[in-house]
């Protein structure tokens, strides 16, 4: 459920019933959301089961972070020890979701939440099951076609991936992620893309930065999905450096820090070296003063001078021909 779905169903559930919520969410939107019942046992439990999922993860997100610190004389672990470890944190968050859909097998976010678990578990195989197992049960569920179009993404065939995430888009065309996961894919794949949807390449780059904009007209402050569209005109040619300059000054305007914006003033600073805007390019630098950003800095400061160099050797020469 996206920021607007969530928002509405924040104001609402104070005063309404999960299925007369269900009907108001419906009514604004043009979606069918189903409001699970809180007091249900079933629905208790499955967030109980949620909750375990989260801690467990996060648990072995410290475990690694920890571990990595460690130098190996004071106790770290080896590679083998660490994914022993990793798989003894997992097993009964796999054993908890297998006892709760063994009781209800019909349970469709379930089956959704244990795909995703064994996907961040690297079981690829048995993700891709529970999500098809979801679809089947519920073809109307959009998370069910998303997942899938995201595994397609990966491991081919891409077009079908295509495919999923457009059927993602129809059952709720208000959830940005889905907008934003078809753009990237349309973008990485581009000959497929020209081929699927019988365009150019230039259309290609097109249609996945509409794909971008919908997503961030859903999402207008995701500051990481913002840096993502703008990082994308790096790969478009010919460079579209005013639309570039306009999104990374969109990026610049959620940008959490001092320490994001200064990030952004160096991509600034390269698209405007390479479009001969050399005075802005440098006010940029000037504002780059955190030291993670020296060697970028550096780099780009030696650039910009052998730019402007190189400009004015060829406005030398073209007044030595007029003389």
């Amino acid at each position: 459920m996206n920021g607007l779905l969530i928002g509405l169903a924040s104001v609402l559930l104070t005063t309404n019933q999960p299925v007369a919520l269900s009907n108001v969410i419906r009514s604004f939107t043009g979606v069918t959301v189903t409001i699970p019942n809180p007091n249900d046992p079933v629905e208790q439990e499955y967030r109980k089961l949620l909750e375990l999922d989260d801690t467990v993860l996060k648990e072995i997100d410290e475990l690694i972070r920890q571990n990595q610190n460690l130098p190996h004389q004071e106790g770290a672990l080896d590679q083998e020890q660490l994914r022993q470890q990793i798989q003894a944190k997992l097993q009964p968050v796999r054993k908890a979701y297998e006892d709760f859909i063994a009781r209800n097998p019909n349970h469709v976010r379930a089956r959704l939440a244990y795909g995703s678990f064994l996907n961040d578990a690297r079981d690829e195989d048995g993700a891709v099951k529970q999500w098809e197992k979801a679809l089947e049960l519920d073809p109307t569920n959009p998370a069910a076609w998303n997942n899938l179009a995201n595994y397609y993404g990966h491991r081919g065939p891409v077009k079908k991936a295509f495919e999923y995430y457009a059927k993602a888009i129809e059952l709720n065309p208000f959830e940005s992620v889905y907008y934003y996961n078809l753009g990237t894919t349309v973008y990485l794949f581009r000959k497929d893309a020209m081929e699927f949807y019988g365009i150019t390449e230039q259309q290609v780059f097109d249609k996945a930065l509409d794909l971008y904009k919908k997503a961030l007209q859903l999402d207008p402050k995701n500051f990481v999905l913002a840096t993502d569209v703008a990082q994308t005109y790096y790969g478009i040619r010919p460079m579209r450096t005013e639309a570039a300059i306009k999104a990374w000054e969109y990026a610049l305007e959620l940008a959490p820090d001092d320490t994001a914006r200064q990030g952004i003033y160096v991509h600034l600073a390269r698209i405007k070296i390479n479009a001969g805007r050399f005075d802005e390019a440098q006010q940029h630098l000037d504002a780059v003063t955190n030291s993670m950003y020296d060697a970028l800095k550096n780099r780009l400061l030696r650039k910009l001078a052998e730019e402007q160099a190189k400009l004015a050797r060829t406005n030398s020469q073209s007044a030595d021909k007029h003389e």
